[in-house]
Protein backbone atom coordinates (compact mmCIF):
# COMPACT_ATOMS: atom_id res chain seq x y z
CA UNK A 1 0.00 0.00 0.00
CA UNK A 2 2.63 2.43 0.83
CA UNK A 3 4.20 1.60 -2.21
CA UNK A 4 0.84 2.86 -4.18
CA UNK A 5 0.63 6.04 -2.41
CA UNK A 6 4.65 6.92 -3.34
CA UNK A 7 4.01 6.26 -6.69
CA UNK A 8 0.73 8.19 -7.05
CA UNK A 9 2.48 11.24 -5.03
CA UNK A 10 5.44 10.74 -7.67
CA UNK A 11 2.98 11.16 -10.52
CA UNK A 12 1.37 14.32 -9.17
CA UNK A 13 4.76 16.20 -9.03
CA UNK A 14 5.58 14.99 -12.04
CA UNK A 15 2.76 16.56 -13.46
CA UNK A 16 2.26 19.16 -11.58
CA UNK A 17 5.81 20.08 -12.64
CA UNK A 18 5.25 19.35 -16.25
CA UNK A 19 1.78 20.22 -16.93
CA UNK A 20 2.76 23.21 -19.56
CA UNK A 21 4.45 20.77 -21.29
CA UNK A 22 2.40 17.88 -21.37
CA UNK A 23 -0.45 21.04 -22.46
CA UNK A 24 2.17 21.82 -25.56
CA UNK A 25 2.28 18.21 -27.06
CA UNK A 26 -1.35 17.72 -26.62
CA UNK A 27 -1.62 20.99 -28.63
CA UNK A 28 0.46 20.07 -31.37
CA UNK A 29 -1.23 16.79 -31.90
CA UNK A 30 -4.74 17.77 -31.85
CA UNK A 31 -3.46 21.24 -34.24
CA UNK A 32 -2.10 17.74 -36.30
CA UNK A 33 -5.28 15.86 -36.49
CA UNK A 34 -7.23 19.38 -37.71
CA UNK A 35 -5.02 20.14 -40.51
CA UNK A 36 -5.24 16.59 -41.47
CA UNK A 37 -8.91 16.43 -41.29
CA UNK A 38 -9.02 19.97 -42.83
CA UNK A 39 -6.73 18.67 -45.75
CA UNK A 40 -9.34 15.82 -46.56
CA UNK A 41 -12.08 17.58 -47.10
CA UNK A 42 -10.77 19.23 -50.60
CA UNK A 43 -12.01 22.13 -50.06
CA UNK A 44 -9.20 24.16 -50.33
Amino acid sequence: MQTILNSTRGLSVLFNLNWDRILYVLTCIVALCAGAWVGTLGIF
